[in-house]
Parts: C-alpha cells; structure tokens; sequence
C-alpha cells in the first residue's frame, strides 16, 4: 500500500516513518567506537534533560537522542550502539536500526515510577552499571514519584477502564494504571500488538487481561457498553457520543502530545485519568 502521510492505521505511525526514513541517513560509526547508547523516540525536552542526567550520573556514555534536537546532530551508529525505544510504536524505526548493527535493549516502556525504572535499569544493565550507583541515582526522583502518585490512587483504585484501540500506547498505560494506580482493566484494545517490543509490558499486565488488537470500533463499541467502565480512553470521534451516553472519557490523543515520560511525569500521567473523573463527580454534586 502507498500511503502519502506513512500513516496507515493510526496517527503515531507517522512517527515511525519518519524516523524509519532517517535511519539510512545516519552516519556510520567507527570500527573502534566505544559502546554507546541512543534512545529512540520523540521526547519533550524536559523529559530528555532528565533522561540524560540520569544516565550521565550513572557513568552511562555517550548517550543520543533519535530525533536530535539539531536536524545537524544526527548519531553514529554500528554494532556498538545499544538502542532503548521510548515510545512503543517504532516497529519501522527498530527494524532499519537493527540492520545497520545497532542491538535493541529488551525493556518495558519509560511510564510511571515502575517502567521508567526498568527502562533505565535495561541501560544499566547493558553498560555495567553496580546495583549500588542505580540505587543512589535513581532513589530519591522514585520516591517523589511514588508519594506524588499515591495522592492521585486515592482517586484511580478501584476504578474501571476500558482502552479503545488508538495510539499503540494503550498496554504500557494500562500497565501503570493497573499496578500503580489499582484500576480495573476492562478491555486493553491497541491498533497493533508487537508482541516482542512488548514483552515485558504484556508479563506485567494482570493475569486475564482482555486483550484486543485491530480497530473493529462496532464490537468494541457493544462492549464498552455492555462493562460500563468509570472511564473510556478513546479518539475525538468517539469521545462525544459516548460522553453524551454519560460516560466519562479521556482523549487518547492527548496522551500523546503530553509529556508522560520519566519520574518527574509520571504524576501528572496518572492526574490526566484523574482529573476527567473528579469533574464528573463535581457535576454531579
């Protein structure tokens, strides 16, 4: 198929041909250079800048970004570049990285305290880093995390959500909502399921999650309706019906387009699911 946008079935896919494209752009690296890391995946600058310094002070080095700020700055790459996707829907982008020797470092994607952690935990790994400088560089930006999103559970356990297929980000999400936050997954739908990207992310997922993958809107639709979850993450094209069948919704593409990456994020990934019910429940009253 010829697509004009490299957009096939969802909006994040323009993404992955963009980069997929600059691949063969990449200067290559020299026979002898060191190991080095490149982390793939638009990123907010806040979020990169705290990326970077955590794993500079863990000694991990040279560390890129792919994008690069600079459309100058591409990075080398060869056998010795480690790769770790921050976004799960790069499938292109990994594959044409892999063929210009670059090794992919397995991980669950960098959401909630949980997933940043093992996320940065696969470059540590990867580069030698002792459990002992992980622990001291990552401590105290976990803690502030986890006692920021404990005020936000109050809100989330116990709660029930269901995911309309949309960005490919919907099962690292519903990862962190579940385990951190205690929601009830309903129905995990997602456009495309990499099932080797999203190793980790699935064995970390409840036992029994329902589990959908393509955009069949009509059967996920009677579904949703049938479960009546407290909220539905979905698009724009579904959010207003549904909303005004009195359901609660959260816009998937917002999720997108909002940095949610990283310890400093991760409270306010887990606020943008609270925020839209405590309005409900204030309109309520």
């Amino acid at each position: 198929n010829y697509s004009g946008s490299g957009i096939e079935t969802t909006f994040t896919q323009g993404e992955d041909a963009c980069l997929a494209s600059l691949v063969p752009s990449l200067p290559p690296a020299a026979a002898d250079a060191p190991a080095s890391l490149l982390v793939v995946g638009t990123l907010a600058d806040v979020v990169e800048d705290q990326f970077a310094r955590l794993l500079a002070q863990m000694g991990i080095g040279p560390v890129r970004f792919f994008p690069p700020r600079q459309a100058n700055a591409l990075a080398a790459i060869g056998p010795g570049t480690r790769f770790l996707l921050a976004q799960p829907f790069l499938a292109d982008t990994a594959r044409a990285l892999e063929a210009r020797g670059a090794q992919r470092l397995d991980a669950p994607f960098p959401l909630g305290v949980e997933g940043t952690t093992l996320w940065l935990q696969a470059a540590a790994t990867a580069f030698g880093v002792p459990a002992q400088v992980f622990e001291e560089v990552t401590a105290s930006a976990r803690q502030r995390a986890a006692t920021a999103i404990a005020r936000q559970r109050v809100h989330l356990a116990g709660k029930r959500i269901f995911f309309f297929p949309d960005s490919q980000l919907e099962i690292p999400l519903a990862r962190f909502l579940s385990r951190e936050l205690g929601m009830e997954l309903v129905e995990v739908g997602t456009p495309y399921l990499h099932r080797q990207h999203l190793a980790q992310e699935l064995a970390l997922l409840p036992e029994g999650t329902f589990l959908s993958e393509g955009q069949h809107v009509e059967n996920q639709l009677d579904r949703c309706r049938a479960a009546q979850p407290d909220i539905v993450v979905c698009g724009l094209g579904l959010a207003n019906p549904l909303e005004a069948e009195g359901m609660t919704t959260k816009w998937a593409i917002e999720l997108v387009f909002t940095p949610i990456q990283g310890y400093d994020q991760a409270p306010d990934l887990a606020e943008l699911f609270t925020r839209p019910l405590v309005r409900k429940l204030r309109l309520a009253a």
